[in-house]
C-alpha cells in the first residue's frame, strides 16, 4: 500500500515512503551518478535488504518522530518513483535541511525544483522555526541553482558527517510566496492534514 500523500505539483505527487518502496529507493541510494555529491556512508546502499533497512531507520523513522522527512516523489504521467524531495531534522546541526534527490533521466527537467517549491510551501506553513538549510557539495553547481531558483543564500560552511558542506539558508517567516499565495503560484495542494510537527524550535 502506497504511503500517505502530502504534495501534489504540476507533474509530481509527494508522498510518504513505505516498504514497498525498497527498490525504487535503493536505485536513488545505489547509482553512482546519483549520489556522487551525497554523503551517503559506504559508498551507497549495497542491496535490497540494506535499502529497506534505511527505509525504515530514515524516512520511515522521520515521519513518526518529526512529522516530515524525505518524500517520494512520483511521476504523474508513469505513476513511477522518480526521486525525493523533502526535509530532514539534523541532530547533529539542531537544523531543518531541505533536500532532494531524482534520477538521472530525470536530470534538467525542473523537476527538483517543482519538488522543492512544493516541499518550502509546507514548511513555511508548518514548520515552527524561523530558517530551513540547505547542505550542498561545493561542486555540485545544479543543486545550488535550486537552491537558489528556490531564494536560498549562501551562509558559509559547516562541518557535517566528516565533510564540509556550503550551507545555504532561506528565512520562511518573511517569504512572499508563504502559504496559499505559494501554493498557488506553483501549483501545490496539500493533501488532508498535515502531520503534527515535532521538530525542535530554532535555538
Amino acid at each position: 500500500m502506497a504511503g500517505r500523500q502530502i504534495l501534489e505539483t504540476e507533474r509530481l505527487i509527494l508522498r510518504e515512503f513505505d516498504e514497498d518502496d525498497a527498490e525504487a529507493f535503493f536505485a536513488l541510494g545505489s547509482d553512482p551518478e546519483v549520489i556522487r555529491y551525497t554523503a551517503d556512508p559506504g559508498g551507497g546502499l549495497k542491496s535490497l535488504e540494506q535499502a529497506l533497512e534505511v527505509l525504515r531507520d530514515r524516512p520511515i523513522a522521520d515521519y513518526r518522530k518529526h512529522g516530515f522527512g524525505r518524500w517520494a516523489c512520483i511521476h504523474k504521467a508513469t505513476g513511477l518513483v522518480i526521486g525525493f524531495a523533502g526535509l530532514k531534522y539534523l541532530e547533529e546541526l539542531q537544523e531543518v535541511d531541505l533536500g532532494y534527490r531524482f534520477l538521472p533521466d530525470c536530470w534538467g527537467q525542473g523537476f527538483a525544483t517543482e519538488a522543492s517549491r512544493s516541499v518550502m510551501c509546507f514548511a513555511r506553513e508548518h514548520l515552527d522555526r524561523q530558517q530551513v538549510i540547505g547542505l550542498v557539495v561545493p561542486e555540485h553547481t545544479a543543486s545550488i541553482r535550486v537552491l537558489e531558483k528556490l531564494g536560498f543564500t549562501f551562509a558559509g560552511f559547516v562541518e557535517y558527517l566528516g565533510d564540509y558542506s556550503a550551507k545555504y539558508v532561506i528565512d520562511i517567516t518573511n517569504d512572499t510566496l508563504s502559504g496559499a499565495q505559494g501554493r498557488a503560484r506553483h501549483g501545490v495542494s496539500a493533501h488532508s492534514s498535515p502531520p503534527a510537527v515535532n521538530a525542535p524550535s530554532r535555538g
